[in-house]
């Protein structure tokens, strides 16, 4: 069984000296232009999605408000082409304006999405955050999780035909949610859930989940914090003045139950706080990548957290023949960049030109994003390498949010796209001509394992209030697109106009048995000209959101891929290697 929590939570949160939020936003820094362009133009209309988050604000400035908006990218039906699933907020209690649904919209073809909502169950989250989507009972049909304040949700897929809520009988069922009483007045801990994402952390072919949690709130205790912008205007709170709580780990049982092993799998990092050495916990993570930095075969796990240390957990043997995870962030340099906590929101992992392993992180406005690369492989040491690689100066402006690695141009180099908007709508009376949205940021990669900005980007660079963010091929030209969600916006979905087709997509199929069908934690080799190019197959990406799982292998001028090695996931569950992939096409690499 799980150990209970370790924190001391006020029933309600004394009444503070007055919190003047500045967001911390600064001076922008004027960005380079660059001289490649990568442009993309908004095909939201055309493809038929007419998706808008609904953060519920309606004056009062609740927290969660301002950090929901995910969009998962997944195959529902099995037909070969990716669909999407937008995550909506919603309205607190009391509100008179309906509750806004979370979206499916299924890809009909041809550049063509058609609304598939009604498939999704009747019930719906509290108030939804973020999701991930993979295959957790080996059916050949990726199931839905979503996180939400208040309680999260298991969507079973059945058969392509649709979505059962099993989150009762699956054993996820958590959290808790005003009941009886004035909403306002609810002093007890809800539930406050962001990214979560799928691995096989044990290797035994069955997807677990590891759900990360933000911070120990109630609407009570957030109202009776009095956080003020210039003029008296209630500014939202920030995290600094919420305690901390621990991010989740279910391990998956095979019969379509979970098991909580939070604290048996080394999940739970607590210590003493305050003046009195209470121990509590330190986690208020917002986003979380699956990667596997030592290439041992195990998944680790890296996340993101706002205003207090990452985490680094290593996948290590826990003496019983089973594993767990041993929490080294600070050991491994990965925990703070320039000796402090910064706000970290989305995370991605790479491997950037010359296999080098890259891990970002989008921090807070006025502070540059973090670049974790791995200096020392045998000793698992990082550095945070932004501003050499010409990352951090052109990035410590925005509020950033969504973050992805991918290959926008095909040149073989991944690129980084972060989307941003600023968290507080009332930000100009603090600082004078800044705005709430903002710009997205698109750096192509260089050969030396830079990056440049890219000025560029056609209608992708159209200012949002971004949040959640994925990449995948809608429209089946090789290219990657990129899915946009907005908080209390429109949705967009931007299609790749770049030339060329010299690429090739690798969709893996485990056998369900010694892998997991998604072939989630596989590593994946590509050969071309004479190049190694290496992937790691990974679930939720950025930030509340999933991307595609097909991986896109950019060519530049080449014409084929000579030879592809994967290393599937599970115990013993060995290589395989392809020859010949000709550009232009799809690949499905199914393990034998």
């Amino acid at each position: 069984m799980p150990r209970p929590a370790v924190v001391a939570f006020a029933a309600v949160v004394p009444l503070l000296a007055v919190a003047v939020v500045g967001c911390g936003c600064g001076t922008r820094t004027p960005v380079p232009a660059a001289g490649v362009a990568v442009p993309f133009t908004d095909a939201t209309a055309a493809a038929g999605i007419r998706f808008t988050h609904q953060n519920g604000a309606a004056g009062k400035k609740l927290l969660p408000e301002t950090m929901s908006g995910g969009v998962v990218v997944l195959d529902f039906d099995a037909d070969g082409k990716p669909d999407l699933f937008f995550v909506n907020g919603g309205t607190w209690p009391g509100a008179t304006a309906d509750s806004g649904r979370d979206a499916l919209y299924r890809n009909a073809g041809g550049g063509k999405f058609e609304d598939a909502s009604k498939l999704l169950p009747s019930s719906r989250p509290r108030y939804a955050m973020g999701g991930c989507a993979a295959d957790f009972d080996n059916d050949g049909f990726p199931d839905l999780f979503v996180s939400a304040v208040g309680g999260n949700r298991l969507y079973r897929n059945t058969g392509g035909k649709g979505f059962d809520d099993v989150t009762e009988r699956a054993g996820l069922a958590s959290g808790s949610w005003p009941t009886g009483e004035d909403f306002e007045k609810w002093s007890r801990p809800v539930s406050f859930p962001s990214s979560a994402t799928w691995l096989d952390y044990d290797g035994d072919a069955r997807l677990d989940l590891f759900v990360c949690n933000y911070v120990t709130w109630s609407p009570a205790n957030d109202l009776a914090i009095r956080a003020v912008l210039p003029g008296g205007v209630r500014a939202y709170v920030p995290p600094t003045q919420f305690p901390g709580t621990h991010c989740q780990l279910f391990r998956n049982l095979g019969d379509g139950r979970f098991r909580e092993v939070t604290f048996d799998a080394g999940v739970e990092v607590s210590e003493p706080t305050g003046m009195n050495g209470a121990v509590q916990p330190v986690g208020k993570a917002l986003g979380v990548i699956a990667c596997d930095p030592d290439g041992d075969g195990w998944p680790d796990l890296l996340v993101a957290n706002d205003t207090v240390r990452n985490f680094f957990f290593h996948n290590i043997p826990d003496g019983s023949g089973g594993r767990k995870f041993e929490e080294i962030g600070l050991a491994a340099n990965a925990a703070y960049s320039d000796g402090r906590p910064r706000g970290g929101m989305g995370i991605d992992a790479a491997y950037l030109s010359g296999g080098k392993f890259a891990a970002v992180i989008a921090n807070f406005s006025n502070e540059p994003n973090t670049l974790l690369t791995l200096a020392d492989p045998k000793r698992l040491l990082f550095q945070d390498a932004a501003a050499a690689s010409g990352l951090a100066a052109a990035s410590r402006g925005p509020m950033k949010f969504g973050a992805f690695f991918f290959d926008a141009d095909l040149d073989g180099r991944p690129d980084l796209l972060t989307v941003n908007g600023h968290l507080e709508p009332d930000i100009g009376l603090a600082r004078t001509g800044q705005t709430q949205a903002e710009p997205p940021q698109l750096f192509r990669g260089t050969p030396d394992g830079k990056f440049e900005p890219v000025a560029d980007a056609g209608d992708l660079l159209t200012p949002l209030v971004g949040r959640g963010s994925a990449f995948l091929d809608f429209d089946g030209d090789g290219r990657p697109d990129v899915a946009v969600v907005a908080n209390g916006g429109a949705a967009k979905l931007f299609r790749n106009a770049t030339g060329g087709s010299n690429w090739v997509r690798l969709k893996l199929v485990g056998d369900g048995k010694k892998s997991n069908r998604d072939a989630i934690g596989a590593t994946v080799e590509a050969t071309a000209g004479g190049e190694v190019r290496r992937f790691h197959v990974t679930g939720s990406r950025g930030y509340l959101s999933q991307s595609e799982l097909v991986l896109t292998v950019g060519l530049g001028s080449g014409t084929k891929v000579e030879s592809v090695t994967v290393k599937w996931p599970g115990k013993d569950a060995g290589t395989q290697t392809w020859q010949g992939l000709d550009a232009g096409t799809e690949h499905r690499l199914e393990q034998k």
